[in-house]
């Protein structure tokens, strides 16, 4: 018979909730196209505003400035960009400053030039160095456009929370725009995009149990928007044209729903269970090292290098006990390279590190699994000096 098997990576897919799969069903069912102007239409339209109204409260945002897309990336694909209008004129955002750990899909850069793109380093504990991001902003030059700052409010690896509130202070003192990528974040902490200062919030339906393949860019305003990514028949207000996938968003709203109303609830009781993980990891093997530990990090992320064991090889060992966690971002298939993140900590990357990510389905028999793996893949592991 099978083993049970145990899913600890929910910082790359949340399982789909039930409110999310339920939602959805009904929407396949409903045949109109919310472009169209008969009932059948309108029926579409109206479960679009009303997903619409549940994402922007996730976020305590105004419906009127979500934007629905196919996920995170292409949400950043479409907020990073040099072209901006204000209003009907045009304005140009000069260069963009990324932290050194932010996901792909925003270290990318989006639609600027990689000479229009700077890296602001962080940390050994993996928090943005503010000193190198005020630096970089008195240095920007105003007459080739406005700064454009892009950091995460959670980091997808470490789960370390960044300073968004003090580089806003920042960029909006410098007259620049911020983009806070919220995927991490959402569905684990209250969000507020007034309170936080974003001018854009990235977020992702399928890490707050919603569907896969939807995502959503948020702004603060209208006033200063992006050049659309996709040009076609001027869906979504004409900041992203295409026919929306229906049941998709209609998935993600009841998921953004249930987040927002059951926040509290749905996340009570995860930072006790990282505790017993982190303190049975020490206690098995002592070397362990747990990244972001000194600093304040979201309850549910454990990101750790096991001195002696590879990632590619640590996962597979956890694979082949039930125990399903990652070696960091899933934004490429099959991921077992070296991380980005810990280089840009300072710490050696080739040392490699595993994610264990909790979410509210996880239980205390999880962690007992979880531990009982790690002890066993602990004790094979051969350590630098020792024999073969």
């Amino acid at each position: 018979m099978a083993t049970a098997r145990t899913y600890l990576d929910w910082n790359a897919t949340a399982p789909l909730s039930e409110a999310a799969r339920s939602a959805m069903l009904d929407a396949y069912a409903l045949p109109g196209n919310a472009s169209s102007v008969h009932a059948e239409g309108r029926a579409a339209r109206a479960g679009l505003d009303r997903a619409r109204r549940q994402v922007a409260a996730l976020v305590r945002g105004d419906p009127q400035h979500v934007i629905f897309t196919s996920g995170a990336t292409e949400a950043a694909n479409l907020v990073l960009t040099p072209d901006y209008r204000m209003g009907r004129a045009p304005l140009a955002v000069g260069h963009l400053y990324v932290s050194a750990i932010e996901h792909p899909a925003v270290r990318e850069g989006g639609r600027f030039l990689p000479g229009k793109i700077s890296e602001i380093a962080v940390t050994p504990q993996g928090v943005i160095d503010l000193a190198v991001l005020e630096t970089a902003l008195a240095r920007h030059d105003m007459a080739g456009g406005l700064p454009m700052v892009a950091v995460m409010l959670v980091n997808n690896e470490t789960g370390v929370f960044q300073p968004v509130e003090e580089v806003a202070r920042l960029v909006h003192q410098k007259g620049g725009l911020l983009v806070v990528d919220a995927v991490q974040a959402a569905g684990r902490i209250p969000l507020d995009i007034q309170a936080l200062d974003a001018d854009f919030l990235i977020l992702s339906s399928h890490k707050i149990c919603g569907p896969k393949g939807v995502g959503a860019l948020v702004s603060r305003g209208e006033v200063m928007m992006p050049r659309p990514l996709i040009h076609g028949g001027g869906q979504e207000k004409g900041h992203r044209s295409g026919t929306e996938n229906f049941p998709g968003i209609i998935g993600f709203g009841a998921a953004a729903e249930q987040a927002s109303t059951d926040l509290a609830a749905r996340n009570a009781g995860i930072g006790e269970l990282r505790a017993v993980l982190e303190a049975g990891m020490a206690a098995a093997a002592p070397d362990v090292i747990i990244h972001g530990a000194g600093v304040a990090r979201v309850a549910n992320t454990t990101f750790f290098t096991l001195p002696g064991l590879k990632s590619e090889t640590g996962q597979i060992a956890f694979d082949l006990e039930g125990v399903a966690l990652s070696a960091g971002s899933a934004c490429a298939s099959g991921k077992t390279g070296q991380s980005h993140v810990l280089a840009a900590m300072g710490c050696d990357p080739g040392l490699g590190a595993l994610r264990i990510s909790l979410g509210p389905d996880t239980t205390g028999q999880d962690i007992e699994k979880a531990l009982a793996a790690f002890t066993r893949i602990a004790g094979r592991r051969r350590l630098p000096g020792q024999a073969a």
